[in-house]
């Protein structure tokens, strides 16, 4: 009678073919997901490599000297992009001393001193969060109505690009600051504030320098994006064509992404080519600083 009454209450397993069935189809959707995800790593590959080959092999006659020395011509051969270096250089210099001090700051404060269940405090957070992700054009329109005209009626001038630049860039600093400052141990601070010291000292003299590395690479990455943006300067005036360098936040400027977009609607083939030349230029300088930030990365990154 036992023998019987464990048999039925034993449990039921199920066949081995519908078992077998089951992880053929795993297996299957497995493969086809990693099958897709390789796919489309490969074609985005192929392209870039394409481009970047394309760009090289066509201004690879401009690729010299001259190119970097030269102002902009109506002649393509004597056409160079100095002005347009040096106006990046001032554009890039306005980011580094507004949007890297605030954002910082900023992260700071969210992250050591903030009351996470105040609800605007998660009001902020949500408006960066989603300020990250607006495209650069709506930044170029804001820059536009209160800096260039409007507010401050600062004119088509370095200060404007800059500035609009600064505010592109924030949300995407402040984020890497606030993940930097959180990937340091929370032991740290509470050592600190158990042998005496005050909160702000805690963050500023053993949190802050621990997460610098991550804050830099983050800042270095932030400012590389903003060095490619056209469509902002274009909204604020960015002149196509000028044979100066900046002399001042209240100059005029132009800048490399400018440059070649004035260079490609060009009908000439010589422009295309100063264009692509500069484009080789402008990658270079994006690559060397991305390398930057991986080489601060590596080289000050702490294992906890």
């Amino acid at each position: 009678m036992s023998t019987s009454a464990s048999q039925t209450n034993a449990p039921t397993t199920p066949p081995i073919s519908l078992t077998s069935r089951r992880g053929w189809r795993h297996r299957a959707r497995d493969g086809a997901f990693r099958g897709a995800v390789t796919g489309s790593v490969i074609v985005g590959l192929v392209v870039l490599v394409a481009l970047i080959l394309q760009s090289l092999i066509e201004g690879w006659p401009r690729l010299n000297l001259d190119l970097l020395t030269s102002f902009p011509s109506s002649f393509p051969e004597r056409a160079g992009i100095q002005s347009a270096i040096f106006g990046t250089l001032w554009m890039v210099g306005i980011v580094l001393v507004t949007a890297i001090p605030i954002g910082v700051g900023a992260a700071i404060y969210m992250e050591e001193f903030a009351d996470t269940e105040a609800w605007y405090n998660r009001l902020i957070d949500v408006i960066i969060q989603n300020l990250a992700a607006v495209p650069s054009i709506v930044y170029g329109i804001l820059g536009l109505a209160f800096l260039s005209r409007g507010l401050l009626d600062l004119g088509p001038v370095v200060l404007t690009a800059g500035l609009t630049l600064s505010f592109l860039v924030l949300p995407v600093v402040i984020i890497a600051s606030r993940e930097a400052i959180r990937a340091v141990p929370s032991s740290i601070l509470d050592g600190a504030l158990a042998l005496g010291a005050t909160r702000w000292q805690g963050v500023s003299r053993q949190v802050l320098p621990a997460s610098i590395p991550g804050i830099a690479t983050g800042s270095i990455l932030a400012v590389s994006r903003a060095i490619g943006e056209a469509a902002p300067l274009l909204l604020l005036g960015a002149l196509q064509f000028i044979t100066f360098n900046p002399t001042g936040l209240g100059s005029s400027f132009t800048a490399l992404p400018i440059q070649i977009f004035n260079w490609i609607s060009r009908p000439q083939e010589g422009f295309h080519i100063a264009a692509a030349a500069a484009i080789i230029v402008l990658l270079c300088i994006t690559l060397l600083m991305n390398a930057v930030a991986i080489w601060l990365r590596n080289r000050f990154q702490q294992t906890w």
